[in-house]
């Protein structure tokens, strides 16, 4: 009889721990979220990548982390792969907008969310991701078309424009030429006389500047450059060509990183319109709300500002790219 008594006390004394794994040990269990990023081809991109691998550290959140290297494939890669590991939420900055569907059906198939950052898709069937978190690049087109048109409002002749692109298709080069063309085109003074792809890198950006001033020459007024990295690389090859940037050569871009805000306060740039890579918070906040089953809105923006060189020097300090 006492034996049995002690059976019973063991059985009872063991009784919560056995409904355990439902719930407690369930909540435990971190949420795992495999992301796919473009590469590592601007400063803008390494804070990016830097600012969702500590948040995910800092919201507790087990990050699978791939690098794309600027190849589509590369990501469609690590898609399925996160989708064969039975992640619990995918993230993706896509290189370009198109070719998404397949994996991304792929993936709903599998029951897993997907989140868009920093760029966008080009899909018919928008249910195939639950959010996009980033920047409106449109926005940030027309943020530079206007302070072009304010900057040259008493110029009496025409401003030659040479413009560097993006990566092609990707949604940043799309819509930044898209919202900028959309200002100026108010104004038949402003023309783009050259428009090509610097793949958002400072050599290409150089290289491509060096070929516009060998057809151009001293016809450049203004250069729009899709980013910063890209401007920088520019800069180098209005140097050697003998100009002055900012000055014989007024120079538009996009980011806002600290490598322009030198630039300006150096002289060499004009303006940078800001796009914060400091996105990880947001997509942690994001994945945890999806996991928990919460509505989450399907566009979430991040709100920025445009730095001219003027003012440069005063906010450089409180940069945190």
């Amino acid at each position: 009889m006492r034996f049995n008594r002690r059976i019973l006390t063991l059985a009872l004394a063991c009784a919560p721990l056995a409904a355990l794994p439902t719930g407690a040990w369930a909540q435990q269990k971190p949420l795992v979220m495999g992301f796919s990023q473009v590469g590592a081809e601007s400063e803008w991109r390494t804070a990016n990548s830097e600012s969702i691998k500590s948040a995910a550290k800092e919201a507790g959140i087990e990050l699978k982390f791939s690098d794309a290297q600027q190849k589509q494939e590369n990501q469609i890669k690590a898609i399925r792969s996160f989708i064969a590991q039975k992640v619990d939420v995918i993230a993706f900055s896509p290189v370009v907008e198109s070719g998404w569907e397949p994996v991304l059906r792929e993936a709903k198939a599998a029951k897993i969310p997907v989140i868009l950052t920093d760029r966008a898709v080009n899909v018919k069937d928008t249910s195939l991701y639950v959010t996009f978190i980033g920047s409106d690049f449109v926005e940030e087109g027309r943020k530079a078309g206007r302070w072009l048109v304010e900057k040259m409002k008493n110029e009496k002749g025409e401003v030659n424009i040479v413009e560097l692109q993006g990566t092609v298709g990707s949604a940043p080069a799309i819509d930044r030429k898209k919202g900028f063309e959309e200002i100026i085109k108010a104004d038949p003074k402003f023309k783009i006389i050259r428009s090509q792809t610097g793949d958002f890198t400072r050599a290409k950006g150089k290289e491509v500047m060096e070929a516009f001033l060998k057809a151009e020459g001293k016809k450049i007024n203004v250069l729009y450059a899709h980013n910063d990295d890209m401007a920088i690389g520019a800069i180098q090859a209005i140097e050697e060509a003998g100009l002055k940037p900012a000055k014989d050569i007024t120079i538009i871009s996009i980011d806002a990183v600290k490598g322009a805000f030198e630039a300006m306060i150096a002289g060499k740039l004009n303006v940078s319109v800001e796009c914060s890579p400091l996105l990880g918070p947001q997509l942690m906040a994001a994945a945890k709300d999806v996991k928990a089953g919460k509505p989450i809105q399907k566009r979430i923006v991040t709100e920025e500002g445009i730095f001219p060189m003027e003012i440069a020097a005063r906010e450089f300090p409180k940069r945190k790219y």
